[in-house]
């Protein structure tokens, strides 16, 4: 299914790479990739999944949970706004009072938010960002130095905002440290599988599905998502919410990341942006995604990532009774419960899947459990 989504989209050529930055003007814009995470931890990647591309501004949601974590909400928000500018990334725009940033998905908003990390220096301070983005992503993230020297390079504007905010009190020490830790996070290296597992994290409260560990907290993880839905896509984040309905993030090395709470992270990337600096082929993947996956944050569900699921012994063996709601999340665990049964029972044991009993089934959720029975060691039967 991924693979046909990707087919869909990969003879799209409108956009071009991000020109203002050396580095990221070279990219190879042939390159197209998918991944999903779901509550399981199982990892899907399809296309140039190994391709590697800097974060970019995709990094300012995890910042912003780190600052959260470090300073709490109320203080965050003494800094930084959290309503849509309807402006661009880059917008010199500021509170006319306060001259607080409108947002922490916007240029201005990610500096003061990164001017919020604790460090007093801008390795110290990056080693914090690089340590809890890496725990997001599962694996230790590193800096591409060359694209940390293009950004820096060419950050004359961003510098500018930092003094405009330093000016009214909104960042309180080195506009300096600020400004190059932002840099510096802004290139961190990471994969579509990053980006998946990144944000499956936050749409399971902050546990990251593939180690376990809890990176935030839950209130954190719905925070940031509360930000994503209504700021992350730039000035064009409202139409993005009503098309897709899923938080989301865009960076201009074309990567994006959507949530599906509680069932899904999924990151696509394609280098040629759009005028609103988000990746055109990524946005049309994610699009299509949430359409056939029906993941609109917004959509009539009684149950997703947990059905209604039992375990009988009968005559004819183990039957497994499925209720309520199957959607593709769910049928993650019933593929995982359906696999500890296969490593369990005795060889050639037959194994009935009752879902007569459901009361809505997803067409997807239905392939995705026909497809697993077919590599299942024991006679596996569905009764539809």
């Amino acid at each position: 299914m991924l693979e046909t989504v990707l087919d869909e989209v990969r003879d799209e050529d409108a956009g071009s790479p991000a020109s203002y930055i050396p580095e990221l003007a070279a990219a190879d814009t042939s390159r197209l990739a998918l991944a999903v995470v779901g509550p399981h931890g199982r990892v899907r990647e399809v296309g140039d999944h190994d391709a590697e591309f800097t974060i970019q501004s995709i990094s300012k949601p995890f910042v912003l949970a780190l600052a959260l974590e470090e300073r709490g909400l109320d203080a965050v928000l003494e800094r930084v706004g959290v309503e849509p500018s309807g402006e661009p990334f880059n917008a010199i725009s500021l509170e006319a009072e306060t001259g607080r940033p409108a947002n922490p998905m916007v240029n201005a908003g990610a500096l003061a938010t990164t001017a919020l990390v604790e460090g007093d220096d801008v390795d110290t301070r990056t080693a914090r960002i690089v340590e809890t983005l890496s725990a997001f992503a599962g694996r230790s993230l590193w800096v591409d130095e060359a694209v940390y020297a293009s950004e820096s390079s060419t950050g004359d504007r961003n510098r500018a905002l930092g003094h405009l905010m330093r000016s009214y009190g909104v960042i309180d020490g080195s506009v300096e440290v600020a400004a190059e830790t932002y840099f510096r996070q802004c290139s961190l290296l990471v994969t579509v599988r990053d980006l998946a597992v990144m944000g499956a994290t936050l749409a399971l409260g902050g546990r990251n599905p593939v180690t376990g560990r809890q990176v935030v907290s839950t209130h954190v993880a719905r925070h940031v998502l509360s930000i994503m839905a209504s700021c992350g896509m730039y000035d064009s984040s409202g139409e993005w919410l009503l098309r897709v309905g899923l938080p989301a993030k865009s960076g201009v090395s074309g990567g994006l990341l959507a949530v599906a709470p509680s069932q899904f992270g999924v990151a696509a990337f394609s280098p040629r942006l759009d005028a609103h600096g988000n990746s055109v082929r990524a946005s049309a993947v994610i699009e299509r995604l949430s359409e056939r996956f029906e993941m609109h944050l917004l959509e009539e569900h009684e149950s997703l990532a947990s059905p209604g699921l039992s375990i009988s012994a009968g005559e004819g063996g183990r039957i497994v009774h499925l209720g309520g709601e199957l959607g593709f999340a769910g049928a993650e665990r019933v593929v995982a419960v359906l696999r500890t049964l296969a490593s369990s029972l005795p060889s050639g044991e037959p194994v009935i899947v009752d879902a007569r009993e459901l009361a809505r089934t997803h067409p997807s959720a239905l392939l995705a459990l026909r497809t697993e029975f077919e590599s299942m060691p024991q006679e596996f039967r569905l009764q539809e």
